[in-house]
């Protein structure tokens, strides 16, 4: 949901998952609220009536029909061979998104808490955040399991590998030029390559029309001059709960959305080369952001936007000062999948909200 909250704009100018990025996306990641985990919901003052379109993927027109059995070359350097994709078990919810969008779904019998898409919905949870429950993956008796390069424990992986079932892993999304990549794995992995292949086609037209929608003859006379009007936007992952507070760097996952939406990453400009830092007064200055992106979740953990402006530094910022705060539900912003597009339109629509 949005929840950009704009002040009168002060004057002057002053912040701004790779492996840790999508553990931290699984943790406390809860139900979405927008068919692109950020569909936007306008603050109340500006409209009293929001609606938020439910929280379901898209699949394809047609339902393939998976041609088994298949070699998969996992990302752990194993060749897997899958002869039956008629009991799935995707262990990340970006994965579940994959599946289900091509349409086989009605095949996959559990989940990760990440997967919180409406169709989704009632599988059992057999991972947490990570957290894979060997025993709870095995009961549910696949005929293939889905995971990356992230899932563990490592232990739980090898139980489901020595019970026979036939186990491929999938290089995670770092990226959007990852997307493409990533489906063409899954759908391989499951014997429906042509879906695939218009899965890939379909995300990729989508994200691009989202590009053409960025309003560049705004954008490019707003923001710091010495960035060339583009707005700096820094990621922060929040959880108050457990006073986590860091701000993401070059490879937090989120610099390719960012300059995808014709920002820039505000952590990364400011030097930052690691996934995630601690967020000191001293970095949120050097980064100087003009806005802040936040997971839904992350932001609720601090009391909203309130909350936010009190952590140290943040209020000194622009975009603090500004109060102009993106977010986006912790369930799909950092998939890098077929609902994409959605995530990059709704990043767009808040950031250049009232103009930028």
């Amino acid at each position: 949901m949005v929840r950009s909250v704009r002040r009168s704009r002060l004057t002057g100018a002053f912040l701004s998952l790779t492996a840790l990025a999508l553990a931290l996306t699984g943790c406390g990641s809860g139900g979405g609220s927008g068919s692109g985990g950020g569909t936007d919901k306008p603050d109340a003052k500006r409209n009293p009536t929001p609606t938020a379109a439910a929280d379901r993927v898209e699949p394809l027109a047609a339902t393939p029909t998976p041609r088994l059995p298949v070699t998969a070359n996992s990302a752990d350097g194993r060749k897997v061979t899958v002869a039956s994709a008629d009991r799935i078990v995707p262990l990340t919810g970006s994965l579940s998104e994959i599946v289900f969008t091509l349409g086989l779904g009605e095949r996959v019998v559990g989940r990760d808490i990440t997967a919180t898409f409406e169709q989704a919905a009632k599988l059992p949870v057999v991972t947490r955040a990570h957290d894979v429950s060997a025993e709870g993956v095995l009961s549910l008796g696949p005929t293939l399991v889905l995971a990356d390069t992230t899932t563990g424990p490592a232990e739980a992986i090898g139980q489901i590998r020595d019970a026979g079932i036939p186990l491929v892993v999938v290089d995670p999304a770092k990226s959007l030029a990852d997307v493409g990549t990533r489906i063409a794995a899954v759908a391989g992995a499951l014997g429906v390559e042509t879906a695939g292949a218009e899965l890939k086609k379909r995300t990729e037209e989508r994200i691009d029309a989202v590009r053409d929608e960025i309003p560049t003859d705004e954008r490019d006379t707003r923001g710091s001059g010495k960035d060339g009007g583009k707005p700096r936007v820094a990621f922060l992952y929040l959880r108050g709960s457990a006073s986590v507070y860091l701000l993401g760097g070059r490879d937090s996952g989120a610099s390719s959305l960012l300059e995808a939406a014709g920002a820039l990453d505000a952590g990364k400009e400011s030097g930052l080369t690691k996934d995630f830092t601690a967020i000191t007064s001293e970095a949120l200055a050097k980064a100087a952001p003009d806005a802040i992106l936040v997971m839904t979740k992350g932001l609720d953990s601090v009391g909203g936007v309130d909350g936010l402006v009190k952590i140290p530094g943040i209020a000194e910022t622009p975009a603090g000062m500004d109060r102009r705060v993106i977010t986006v539900d912790d369930g799909v912003l950092l998939n890098y999948g077929p609902r994409t597009d959605e995530v990059l339109r709704s990043i767009v629509k808040q950031l250049y909200a009232d103009g930028w």
